[in-house]
């Protein structure tokens, strides 16, 4: 695969490297903790969420927002994210995750809840969300440990007219580490660090439009950087919709 943009080209697709198996042997390894699911950067919990809530706050706030019933939680973990962002501004939240040990360790990590969904044990590359179902996706560090053509077809599934997973005024956000030039490989978990330029190509192959980009801020140096994108299908757009917006999420402690 060959991308041009913000002098950056990408000509070998490397995520055929990828092996869901020794992702899965990895993950099955690590412990069920907020540390572990952040890689031993498990200090960086509250900044990540703060500068999430901040970007999901904006969301509500625009043109045709999303509305605040149910929300997705993909490669959710133990639930830290549904914890601590998506049950506080939702009303019901599921969780997909392909570690069955995570999914139940996020029971006992997030209580009793009637705010929590379904847990669904699946990689994404297999899940196939619901119909007509969530005013919110959000996947966050997750989509490295996909293939481009799986990252592809899992947005593409996520949005088909029938049937359709988003509802009408629904967003996709997608939270990402990005290298700084080409494809970054992984070996020990079976994941890939991509650039933006292909990001941004990825979402445009599965018919997703970016309306809205944030640089998260405040990480300790020597992390890759953060960004996060809020995406609709492209059909959907309008004349009345914001043009892309690109800025630097400020966490407050």
């Amino acid at each position: 695969m060959e991308v041009e943009g913000n002098n950056t080209t990408i000509s070998k697709d490397h995520t055929d490297d990828i092996s869901y198996d020794l992702a899965a042997k990895y993950w099955s390894g690590i412990p069920a903790t907020v540390d572990g699911m952040l890689g031993g950067f498990g200090f960086i919990s509250h900044t990540d969420i703060q500068g999430s809530l901040k970007f999901l706050r904006q969301l509500f706030k625009m043109w045709g927002p999303p509305g605040r019933r149910q929300a997705l939680d993909c490669g959710a973990g133990i639930g830290r994210v549904s914890k601590n962002l998506l049950i506080q501004n939702f009303e019901k939240v599921d969780l997909v995750e392909q570690n069955p040990v995570f999914l139940e360790h996020a029971k006992n990590y997030i209580g009793p809840c009637d705010k929590v969904g379904e847990f669904y044990n699946f990689g994404l590359q297999d899940f196939i969300p619901e119909t007509a179902k969530y005013d919110v996706i959000w996947s966050q560090w997750v989509l490295g440990h996909l293939t481009d053509e799986h990252f592809i077809q899992f947005f593409k599934r996520c949005m088909q007219v029938h049937p359709n997973s988003l509802k009408p005024s629904g967003v996709i956000v997608v939270k990402e580490n990005l290298s700084s030039e080409d494809v970054e490989i992984d070996p020990v978990d079976s994941s890939v660090t991509r650039p933006h330029a292909l990001l941004r190509h990825l979402f445009q192959q599965a018919g997703l439009n970016c309306f809205k980009e944030a640089k998260q801020s405040s990480l300790p140096s020597g992390l890759y950087e953060v960004r996060m994108f809020a995406l609709r299908p492209s059909r959907w757009t309008s004349t009345g919709e914001p043009r892309l917006i690109d800025e630097t999420i400020t966490s407050t402690s």
